[in-house]
């Protein structure tokens, strides 16, 4: 397995991440490592609801964190867009064992159901909650290239 972009958000990610935060967020999704779906099989769910009607379970002990400091920045140099975000927390967290966090669009943080999450990134996480904080380092979640 590996990080990936939901075939439905290519090339959506940028304008999605840079728009103003009212009531919309980039929500952080923590999926159990058991019954995790291919790489094949995720990248075609819609909307998290969908995703998490097959294989993959949420791993709801340690629970969804919404996404801070999440810049979007052109580099002109190097013909690319990247998505970046502060490292995500979770305290002392425990539950399942987790294989991966798929951040996600969510366009309404104040009645929205999950049907209305768009999925947007998959990332590979092995963490075994211990009761201990754990830091998910971000660097650039999601970049895109223009080779013409």
């Amino acid at each position: 397995m590996a990080n990936l972009v939901f075939n439905q958000a290519l090339g959506r990610v940028a304008s999605l991440a840079a728009l103003p935060a009212a009531t919309d967020a980039l929500i952080a999704v923590p999926l159990e490592a058991t019954g995790l779906a291919t790489d094949a099989v995720m990248r075609d769910y819609d909307d998290l609801a969908t995703l998490l009607t097959g294989t993959s379970n949420e791993q709801t002990s340690m629970g969804r964190k919404t996404l801070t400091g999440v810049t979007v920045t052109v580099d002109d140099t190097l013909d690319r867009v990247a998505v970046d975000c502060a490292d995500i927390t979770w305290t002392a967290a425990t539950g399942n064992p987790v294989g991966a966090v798929v951040i996600c669009y969510d366009p309404d943080t104040t009645g929205g159901t999950d049907a209305d999450l768009i999925p947007l990134t998959k990332h590979d996480v092995a963490l075994t909650p211990d009761g201990n904080n754990f830091t998910l380092s971000v660097a650039d979640f999601y970049r895109a290239s223009s080779t013409a």
